[in-house]
Order: C-alpha cells, then sequence, then structure tokens
C-alpha cells in the first residue's frame, strides 16, 4: 500500500517536494491543499500532486506524513484545524525557520497520538541566485544536494525520525539532526539577519535626502542588497519569525553593528590597509563558502546524517505503526 502523504502549501516548496516524489508513484501517494483553488489545480496539472482536497482537515485524514509548506503566521492555526483529523501515529512537519515556538505549539495543539517532526531546508547549490517564488518556480531537484535540519521533540519514536529523513533522500538531500534550540541559533544568521539587514538597508536609504536621485542610478549592487527582504518579503512571517527568536536575533545583530562599527572606523580612519584586508577576506571568504556549497563540500562538518531507512523498509519492516506512543 503506498505510503500517503499531505501537503499543506503548494509554492515553490511544496510543489518541489510534489515534483520530487513524482518519481515514486509506485510507493507514494501524494494529495495537496492550497488555500487558492486555482493553485491546486495547476499542481495537479503540473503532475506536483496525484489528488487535491481544498478541504483541509479531510486533507489529512489519511496522511501517513503531513508536510505543511506554509508561512509560520499560518503554522499555528493549520494545527488547530487539522488537529481533529490526524491518524494515529502519522507525522506531522513544519518547514519554519524557527523551531522552538512551532514545537510548544505542535504539543499543546496537536494530539498525543501523532509525532511532531521540524524541518528547515536549503535549496540546491544549482538554484541558489535565483529568486523566483511561487508553484511556477517549483523544480523537482531544487533541493537536490540541499541540506534539511532535521529536529524533533525528545521522546520523539525513531521511526518517525527516520520516516522524515527518508523523505529528504528522496528529494535528493541529506537530513542533519539538530536540537530545537542549536537550529533556531543556526537559521539566526543563514536565513533571518540576511533579511533584516535588507530590510535595514532599505530603511536607511529610502525616503532619506537625495534618494528622489538614487533611485534613479540605483542599479545591481542595491537590487542584489535589498533582494533578501524585497518584493516577495512577508513582512509579517519575518516579524514573528523575529520575535519567536529574539534572543539569537539580538547576539546576531551585535555581531553585525559591531563589525559594521569596525568598518566604519577603518574608513573614518583613512586606514587603506585594514580596510582592504577586511574586504578582501570577506569576499574570500565568500567565494570559500560558494565553493563550498556548491560541492557539498563541508570538511569541518561535525554532524553525521541520519540513519535512513527505504520506504518499503519502513513500511514493511520498522512500520511506524508498531512506534511508542508520543508523551502528551
Amino acid at each position: 500500500m503506498p505510503v500517503q502523504i499531505t501537503i499543506i502549501g503548494l509554492g515553490q516548496t511544496g510543489g518541489s517536494f510534489g515534483l520530487a516524489l513524482a518519481a515514486h508513484k509506485d510507493k507514494i501517494f501524494v494529495t495537496g491543499h492550497d488555500k487558492e483553488i486555482g493553485i491546486e489545480r495547476l499542481a495537479k496539472k503540473k503532475g506536483a500532486v496525484d489528488a487535491t482536497n481544498h478541504n483541509l482537515p479531510a486533507s489529512v485524514e489519511n496522511a501517513d506524513l503531513i508536510l505543511l509548506a506554509v508561512p509560520v503566521h499560518q503554522v499555528q492555526e493549520t494545527f488547530k484545524y487539522i488537529s481533529l483529523d490526524i491518524k494515529k501515529d502519522a507525522v506531522v512537519v513544519d518547514l519554519s525557520p524557527v523551531k522552538s515556538e512551532v514545537a510548544k505549539w505542535a504539543r499543546e495543539l496537536l494530539p498525543a497520538h501523532c509525532h511532531y517532526v521540524g524541518l528547515v531546508h536549503a535549496i540546491g547549490p544549482l538554484y541558489l541566485n535565483q529568486t523566483e517564488t511561487g508553484l511556477d518556480a517549483a523544480r523537482a531537484d531544487l533541493f537536490s544536494h540541499g541540506v534539511f535540519m532535521l529536529s524533533a521533540p525528545p521522546g520523539t519514536p525513531g521511526a518517525a525520525i527516520k520516516l522524515v529523513a527518508d523523505f529528504v533522500s528522496l528529494l535528493g538531500a541529506t537530513a542533519m539532526m539538530t536540537d530545537l534550540v542549536e537550529s533556531d541559533g543556526l537559521m539566526t544568521s543563514a536565513h533571518l539577519l540576511p533579511q533584516l539587514t535588507s530590510a535595514s538597508l532599505l530603511s536607511a536609504t529610502i525616503g532619506q535626502p537625495g534618494w528622489q536621485e538614487v533611485r534613479k542610478v540605483a542599479s545591481r549592487a542595491y537590487y542584489t542588497a535589498t533582494a533578501a527582504f524585497g518584493e516577495d518579503g512577508d513582512a509579517e512571517a519575518l516579524s514573528m519569525l523575529t520575535l519567536h527568536n529574539r534572543e539569537n536575533i539580538v547576539r546576531g545583530m551585535d555581531r553585525l553593528i559591531e563589525s559594521l562599527v569596525e568598518l566604519r572606523d577603518d574608513i573614518e580612519d583613512g586606514n587603506e590597509e585594514a580596510l582592504k584586508h577586511r574586504l578582501t577576506t570577506a569576499q574570500r571568504e565568500r567565494a570559500q563558502w560558494i565553493g563550498e556549497r556548491g560541492r557539498g563540500d563541508w570538511s569541518e562538518e561535525e554532524k553525521q546524517p541520519v540513519e535512513k531507512l527505504t520506504l518499503m523498509q519502513r513500511m514493511f519492516g520498522t512500520g511506524i505503526g508498531r512506534s511508542a506512543r508520543k508523551d502528551g
């Protein structure tokens, strides 16, 4: 019997999940749900889902794995809507960049007979410099050679974690185990700080003296620097993620401010040697990161990928139905 997967949210992420899973139709059946019925129909037409169900609670009632590919400010409400219809031992996964708060919602709102596992995704190196979003930007190989941080509350059955790790492997990616707190700390620098920096640059320039002329000549450098929080940036989601991760964000911003002050001091002092060294070091380290990201070369990586089982092994060998009941 195929593994039943429900994807809630059929944008670039959810659509890419479906397109990647479409290569395994003999083992998986994917149901899609989106708040926009037109998006559901398009996802079905593109082959990203096998079926759609616009009734949110009904879309999850038979699912072994439920994937929430929605903005963080929709996760809590979604948990409430689906909680009564989740079957025993189903695994609920969210993709929000901040995990500690979402895990708290899961503990409060989801039934004790299901299991929550958090994922934070990073797209594959082939698409690192692309900024398109939405279902039209979904690709079957979007996450190929990428890394997913996988975190779960203490006591989560191993079978639930392995199911999620197995899902990640079907995307061509690697699952890296973290705990909830560590995941939040890592995503401060990787996801939230770049967006807040972009928003800060926009605030520091738009509407300021000279902007009427600056806006006419601002080009690639300005566009690139502000793209992290551009036209597709979700202000509500970023605000919520930031406030739910305040301690990490404040520490990260303190480091950023310190770096800016040091840079300003070099400029104010006319210290050409120090300024050149600072800039060339930053440029070299960025190039090194891009090279490592493209090759998947993490020579200093201390963590090991989670042990994975194939879907067939999971279903017929260590079936999740025999896993322990989650603590309430």
